[in-house]
C-alpha cells in the first residue's frame, strides 16, 4: 500500500477542511476512551466499597467488554437508517446515562449483582460508538491525511489510558463514587465535542424489490486485518494483564508493575507520533516486516531473561501498535463497503477486545506462560499470512483508482 487508500464518493474527496472541526473530533476521540480505559480500578474500588472484595470488579469488567462484543455489530448496523452524527451522540448519551444509573446505584449501596445492569449496557453501545465515531474523520479529513490524523488520534488514546486510571485511583482514594462521576463527566465530552457534519448519513444498499438491505457476506480481505487487530490486542493484554506477574518472575517487587505498562505507553506513543509526522501508509511487505519484528518483540518478552531487554521489547511492542492499528483502520475503511463502514470499525475494535479477552481468559486459567505463547502464537499466524498476502499481490497494494488489491 503505497500512500493513502482510495476513498469513495461523498467523503473528504481531498476539498479543503477548517482544523476546527477536526481539532474537536481529535480530543472527542481522545476523552471518549475514558470510561473504558478507567473501568479497571473504578470498578475494582466500587466493588470493594459493596462488597468487601476488589476482585468483583472483575465481574464488572468482563460484563462491560462482553456486552461491547455483542453489541458491536448489531448496534452498528441498526444505525445504517440514520445521520451518523446524531446517531453517535445518541450513543454516547446512552452510555453516559448508563454509568450515571451506576454511580447513583453505587452512592446508595445497592446489592452488587444490579449494578451488572448499568455497566453492560454502557458497554453494548461502546463498540458501535466507536465505529461511527472513526466513520466520522472520513467526512472531516481529505485522503491524504487519514494517516496524520490516525496517528495524532492513536496518540490522544495512549495518553488517555495512561491517566485515566490514575485519575480514577486518586479520586477513588477520597470517594469511589466521586471516582464514577468524575469518569461519566468525562466520558460525555464527545457529546459536546463532535462537530455537525451536512450529509453524514451512510450510503445504504437496499434491494429494489423489498426495499431492504440485502445481507452480505464480509468484505473479502477483511477477515484477515481482524485476525491481526486481534493479535496486536493480545500481546498487549499479555503485556499489560501479566505486569505483575512479569516483576515477580524477574525478581522485583509487585509494586514494579508499572514499568512495563509504562514502557508498553511510552512506545506507543512515540509510535502515534512518528505515524503523525511520517503521514504515509506503509505496504504489504512493510506490515509483514512490522509484525515480524512484533513476534520478536513478543519472543523476547516470553523469554523473560533480563529486565532491560522485556522492557526494551514492551517498548517496541508499544511503538509498533499505533503504526499497525493505523494500517488496519484504513485498509479496513477501504474494503468496507459505503454503508457497513462504521460496522466494520466496530468489528476491527470487536477483535483487539477479543484479542484481550482471550489473553486474560488464558492468564487467569493457565497463567502468565501459556498467554504469553498463545499471544506470540496469533503473531506469527498473523506474520506467516501477512507474508503470503504480500507475496500474492506482489507486495503493494496500490492507491491509484480502479485498484481492488488488498
Amino acid at each position: 500500500m503505497t500512500g493513502a487508500p482510495r476513498l469513495s464518493p461523498g467523503r473528504a474527496g481531498g476539498q479543503p477542511r477548517r482544523r476546527g472541526p477536526v481539532l474537536r473530533w481529535q480530543v472527542g476521540y481522545g476523552t471518549f476512551g475514558v470510561p473504558q480505559a478507567a473501568a479497571p480500578i473504578a470498578f475494582a474500588l466500587v466493588a470493594l466499597a459493596v462488597t468487601g472484595s476488589a476482585a468483583a470488579g472483575a465481574a464488572l469488567v468482563f460484563a462491560m467488554t462482553t456486552a461491547q462484543v455483542l453489541g458491536a455489530v448489531p448496534v452498528s448496523r441498526l444505525g445504517a437508517r440514520f445521520d451518523s452524527v446524531h446517531y453517535l451522540r445518541g450513543l454516547i448519551a446512552l452510555r453516559t446515562l448508563a454509568l450515571a444509573v451506576l454511580t447513583v446505584l453505587a452512592a446508595v449501596g445497592v446489592p452488587f449483582p444490579w449494578l451488572v445492569v448499568p455497566v453492560a449496557a454502557a458497554g453494548l453501545v461502546n463498540g458501535a460508538a466507536y465505529g461511527y465515531l472513526r466513520l466520522l474523520l472520513n467526512h472531516l479529513v481529505e485522503p491524504g491525511r487519514l494517516p496524520r490524523a490516525l496517528g495524532v488520534a492513536a496518540t490522544l488514546n495512549e495518553v488517555t489510558f495512561a491517566a485515566a486510571p490514575a485519575l480514577a485511583a486518586l479520586l477513588g482514594a477520597i470517594s469511589p463514587t466521586w471516582a464514577l462521576a468524575t469518569v461519566t463527566a468525562l466520558g460525555v465530552a464527545p457529546l459536546l465535542l463532535i462537530p455537525s457534519i451536512p450529509g453524514s448519513a451512510p450510503a445504504r444498499a437496499t434491494d429494489p424489490t423489498s426495499g431492504r438491505r440485502p445481507r452480505e457476506p464480509m468484505p473479502r480481505g477483511v477477515v484477515l486485518w481482524l485476525l491481526c487487530a486481534g493479535a496486536s490486542g493480545a500481546v498487549v493484554a499479555a503485556v499489560e494483564v501479566g505486569a505483575v506477574s512479569f516483576a515477580l518472575a524477574l525478581g522485583l517487587e509487585a509494586g514494579w508493575a508499572f514499568l512495563f505498562a509504562l514502557a508498553l505507553c511510552a512506545g506507543s506513543v512515540t509510535g502515534g507520533i512518528w505515524v503523525s509526522v511520517r503521514n504515509r501508509v506503509p505496504g504489504l511487505a512493510t506490515v509483514a516486516a512490522f509484525l515480524a519484528v512484533t513476534a520478536a518483540a513478543a519472543g523476547l518478552i516470553l523469554a523473560a531473561g533480563h529486565l532491560v531487554t522485556t522492557l526494551a521489547a514492551a517498548a517496541v511492542v508499544g511503538f509498533l501498535l499505533p503504526v499497525l492499528g493505523t494500517f488496519y483502520s484504513l485498509v479496513v475503511d477501504r474494503l468496507a463497503p459505503p454503508h457497513r463502514r462504521a460496522e466494520l470499525f466496530a468489528l476491527l475494535r470487536t477483535a483487539n477486545n477479543l484479542g484481550v479477552i482471550t489473553v486474560s481468559g488464558m492468564l487467569a486459567l493457565l497463567g502468565l506462560r501459556a498467554a504469553l505463547v498463545g499471544a506470540f502464537a496469533l503473531l506469527v499466524l498473523a506474520t506467516v499470512l501477512v507474508t503470503v498476502h504480500a507475496v500474492r499481490v506482489r507486495g503493494a497494494l496500490p492507491s491509484a483508482p480502479g485498484t481492488a488489491h488488498a
